[in-house]
């Protein structure tokens, strides 16, 4: 890991931007080309994290020949994030191509963090039927390696082989999946991944019908949103779907325009999901 990497914040990738511009006024690739070359694949990141696609690959573009013929990490970096931003543009042809190559030169470098995430973005592009067997690989290979920031993949792992599952309509096993999500993020203490992993169990527990005891989750997911007064999106639409389902009509529209209100900000959702959305927006009237 490069000390770079400490400058991320995912939930801000303007922000991030703005550090990496000032990160790479202090590098240049005659003082250090692998470090250059990495800190420029980030910064393609945070613009495809914008969808800013097209500046993405112009950033790429500059990286890609400056690669040396001998492969090294940032050969990996590189076509992770060209592949992250053909598929986030919706381009999945090139981005497995892309995805695939880092794969194989992280698997040949013995590089197993690189590797795993290689997989996993491989996961996310496939069917359902796929990303499972290739979310169990990963996972067994994760659990398996021997290199201690391999192991950091553990939680998103389970996340992803629980939403494959799901996916498939398989929720026993996805409900199983996502409660050794949360077991692994409790024992990390990572509370904000802990929020997440109680929401995954929650959701999968509506789909099993159990709604009396997804309820009794999100209601306390609610509660710890006030109390930290940062209200989630994803929770409130639980909520509304659950009181509807129970005829709470007064608590459901309630919840659903709290929902519309956080999610219609979201440009993801807004470009991908517009019918739920929709369906969201129509309920809070």
């Amino acid at each position: 890991m490069t000390a770079y990497e400490k400058l991320w914040n995912y939930s801000d990738p303007a922000e991030t931007e703005i550090k990496f511009r000032e990160a790479l006024k202090g590098t240049s690739p005659k003082k250090n080309l692998s470090e250059h070359l990495q800190l420029l694949t980030q910064l393609a990141r945070t613009q495809s994290l914008q969808r800013k696609f097209d500046e993405a690959h112009v950033i790429l573009d500059e990286v890609a020949p400056q690669l040396a013929e001998e492969q090294n990490i940032e050969h990996i970096r590189y076509f992770l994030e060209r592949g992250r931003t053909f598929n986030s543009a919706g381009d999945k042809r090139n981005a497995e191509i892309c995805f695939r190559s880092a794969l194989d030169i992280a698997q040949n470098l013995n590089e197993d963090y690189y590797a795993i995430d290689s997989m996993h973005m491989l996961a996310i592009i496939s069917s359902p039927d796929i990303a499972v067997g290739i979310n169990e690989d990963a996972l067994l290979f994760a659990e398996n390696s021997e290199q201690e920031r391999a192991k950091s993949w553990l939680g998103a792992l389970y996340n992803n082989l629980g939403w494959s599952y799901f996916d498939k309509g398989e929720y026993e096993k996805a409900l199983s999946v996502f409660l050794r999500a949360l077991k692994w993020r409790e024992d990390n203490k990572q509370s904000q991944q802990i929020f997440i992993a109680k929401w995954c169990v929650a959701r999968t527990l509506r789909a099993l019908n159990r709604n009396d005891d997804a309820l009794k989750v999100q209601l306390a997911l609610f509660e710890e949103s006030v109390e930290t007064d940062n209200h989630d999106g994803y929770v409130h639409e639980e909520l509304a779907e659950l009181f509807l389902l129970q005829n709470d009509k007064l608590k459901s529209t309630f919840h659903f325009e709290k929902a519309y209100e956080l999610l219609s900000a979201d440009p993801h959702l807004a470009q991908n999901e517009k019918p739920r959305l929709d369906r969201i927006k129509k309920l809070s009237k």
